[in-house]
């Protein structure tokens, strides 16, 4: 036996539970996992293999006698009618019915909605008022109860909860000073049933998989995962406590998830500490009011709706969870990390500026039977029941006693960087003793995971998120530390190289939604005509004609004697690299590309160019200038040319571009191969410049 359990059993003796175990009978019983601990801790809760046989043996014989499946209620009741009483395991809640002055039990499984209860046994267990609890249920049957003409024989006459009654922090607390934070950090992993000493579990993937844990500690937390199939995204919400919801994808109602209109009823984020949609790659929501209701709420922790409701505040931590089909990699050169989701959110700046932790579940491996553990962990009630209490908890402040946070971390970034330093000392330090390199790790942790959301936030909605170069300052050093996103390292898509003939980059925006964009032509023999593929716009096919029209018309300046369009095809292939949809304004990117492809020349290194050029061989101004170089700038571009109109708003460019982007300007068509064609930069005193250029 390991000495990790040795120190379990000696010190949560009737708490802890071997997870192989629970494994071999969850296999043959449809009942959630925190039901069959609870009944395994009580007689598993030990190394010897016979009393562990014989506990399983016995937990089995219990649920075969007394759990009630959904599909055998009939059976059950007509049971309970002719033996006048029987124990049943299922889960009952309590309402209030302030008509009749009397309480009602539900049964769920049993499918009872209307059973007598006393007072007292309601007094004695006030969740089943908050949801309901999974018990041991005594139920009776007599005829004679009624009110009126109807019958209602169901009397539940004795309750005994199979999760626990009554949770004593003090015994966490106290104990965890026995253990290094290492150990610790195994402990709450195995009790979600992960084995952390399995192949591959890397330190990193330790962490990843102990975030999940933290909506269930940090109240009013959103979170998003993103991550392939069978790497147990939901299960935590789903399997390990009682106080979590999974909610189906497209099954989330206003009525449901809020408040019910026709009776006044509170929905799910005011009866559960945490709220995971699952699929939300897929739909989301089964209405579209439930998206500002979901706004207002993710920002404050409150809700109304029309009616009589009023406002209403509730602390049940958001979990957005969907599958990602292609690697990472290839999402990043395409769109955004976003894009798989909803398409009620994917581009919905508002609302995905509200996720304050982005989980890379990409980076969790495909779980395999060896990454399940066979040690003991804690009980799943024991468990839940630690993660409830620990949501009373306020560690939001203890970055401050160390550090502070960098000037580009926003109001709307540092909250849920403090929630999530928050969330792993509770998990980790439940005593609260940390030190500051353990509050450095979980800062650095908190603030990559931040970054992410705001780095695809950044690629969706522009200028407006361009401050995502976050870092921490230590207070005792004044040294500034940067923290990166890992899949944000190789995002550059422009390369250092000379660009391949008749290859240029520009970008584009709307004025919400910016996109990069790659500009690729090829010409060869042919009888002048002009192709474009890539895009169905109607104004780029036209910016680019009137780009391709100008040059023809004026083929003897640009061009050497021995060419002409005329005796040439021009395809020009247009496409959107990251973003949205290509809108117009690349007619300088297009000017470049035909003149690099007709010479064979590469274009300067890393170059991007913005702005458009009439049929006239005007340069256009350049709308939305900051985010057009800026995006440029950050996949890679070392220059970046500009119409010389936009030179007034050169000011307002972002330090950082500046620092690592030159921005010379343009007037004409001729300073575009002047300047920017790669090696072509020899001081021109030809009359006709550019042929003289080409060809000395």
């Amino acid at each position: 036996m390991l000495e990790l359990d040795k120190k379990l059993l000696d010190l949560f003796q009737g708490y802890v539970v071997r997870k192989d175990v629970v494994r071999s009978v969850k296999g043959g019983a449809n009942v959630p996992v925190f039901v069959l601990e609870y009944l395994l801790a009580n007689s598993c809760s030990t190394d010897d293999e016979q009393k562990i046989k014989e506990g399983v043996e016995n937990v089995k014989n219990v649920l075969r006698k007394h759990y009630v499946n959904p599909d055998e209620a009939n059976l059950i009741q007509a049971k309970i009618r002719e033996e006048g009483t029987y124990k049943v395991i299922d889960k009952i809640s309590v309402r209030l019915d302030a008509s009749k002055d009397k309480y009602w039990a539900e049964l769920s499984n049993l499918n009872i909605r209307d059973a007598n209860i006393d007072d007292r046994i309601v007094t004695e267990h006030e969740k089943m008022m908050m949801g309901g609890i999974w018990a041991i249920v005594d139920i009776a049957y007599d005829s004679t109860m009624a009110i009126g003409s109807k019958l209602y024989p169901f009397v539940v006459s004795k309750v005994r909860p199979i999760q626990l009654s009554s949770f004593d922090m003090s015994r966490i607390s106290n104990n965890r000073k026995n253990f290094t934070n290492e150990e610790w950090l195994n402990v709450l992993l195995r009790s979600g049933g992960y084995e952390p000493e399995s192949e591959g579990m890397t330190q990193r993937m330790k962490m990843l998989l102990l975030s999940r844990f933290i909506p269930m500690v940090e109240a009013n937390f959103n979170m998003a995962e993103l991550g392939p199939r069978s790497s147990g995204k939901s299960y935590v919400f789903k399997e390990l406590s009682p106080y979590s919801m999974l909610v189906s994808g497209g099954q989330g109602t206003a009525a449901s998830l809020f408040v019910n209109n026709s009776n006044g009823q509170i929905g799910a984020m005011g009866k559960w500490d945490a709220v995971c949609f699952d699929e939300s790659t897929d739909e989301l929501f089964k209405d579209r009011e439930v998206v500002p209701l979901m706004k207002d709420y993710m920002e404050s922790g409150s809700f109304s709706r029309a009616g009589k409701s009023g406002e209403k505040s509730a602390n049940a931590s958001i979990i957005l969870n969907g599958n990602i089909n292609q690697p990472v990699e290839t999402v990043l050169q395409t769109s955004h990390l976003f894009s798989p989701f909803s398409d009620k959110i994917s581009d919905d700046t508002a609302f995905l500026d509200r996720i304050g932790f982005f989980l890379p579940g990409w980076e969790i491996m495909k779980f395999a039977p060896a990454n399940f553990t066979n040690h003991f962990g804690f009980s799943t009630d024991f468990f839940s029941e630690m993660l409830h209490a620990l949501r009373k908890d306020n560690y939001t402040n203890a970055i401050d006693e160390y550090f502070t946070l960098g000037s580009q971390m926003r109001q709307r970034d540092t909250k849920p960087v403090r929630k999530t330093v928050s969330g792993l000392i509770k998990l980790l330090h439940p005593d609260g003793k940390y030190t500051k390199e353990d509050v450095r790790v979980y800062l650095e942790w908190a603030i990559e995971m931040r970054r992410r959301v705001k780095e695809q936030l950044k690629r969706i909605g522009g200028m407006e998120f361009w401050d995502t170069n976050f870092s921490y300052i230590d207070k005792e050093t004044q040294e500034e530390t940067f923290v990166p996103v890992p899949e944000e390292r190789g995002s550059g898509l422009i390369g250092d190289s000379p660009l391949p003939p008749g290859t240029c980059y520009s970008a584009t925006s709307d004025g919400d939604k910016v996109a990069l964009v790659k500009i690729e032509v090829i010409t060869m023999a042919g009888n002048g005509k002009l192709n474009i593929s890539g895009t169905n716009s109607a104004t780029v096919k036209e910016d680019i004609k009137n780009t391709y029209n100008y040059m023809r018309a004026n083929e003897k300046m640009l061009l050497s004697q021995q060419r002409s369009f005329a005796n040439m095809d021009v395809t020009v292939q247009v496409t959107a690299l990251l973003g949205s949809t290509v809108q117009s304004g690349i007619g300088g990117a297009v000017f470049a590309a035909i003149i690099s492809s007709v010479f064979s020349k590469n274009l300067k290194p890393a170059l991007g160019i913005i702005g458009n050029i009439s049929i006239g061989g005007a340069i256009e101004r350049a709308i939305n200038f900051n985010d057009k170089v800026s995006i440029l700038s950050e996949n890679g571009a070392k220059t970046v040319l500009v119409p010389m109109d936009n030179l007034a708003e050169l000011s307002t460019l972002p330090t950082t571009v500046l620092g690592k982007t030159d921005v010379p300007f343009y007037a004409n068509t001729q300073m575009i191969i002047r300047w920017r064609l790669h090696a072509w930069h020899k001081p021109c005193w030809f009359p006709k410049w550019p042929y003289s250029i080409i060809t000395w």
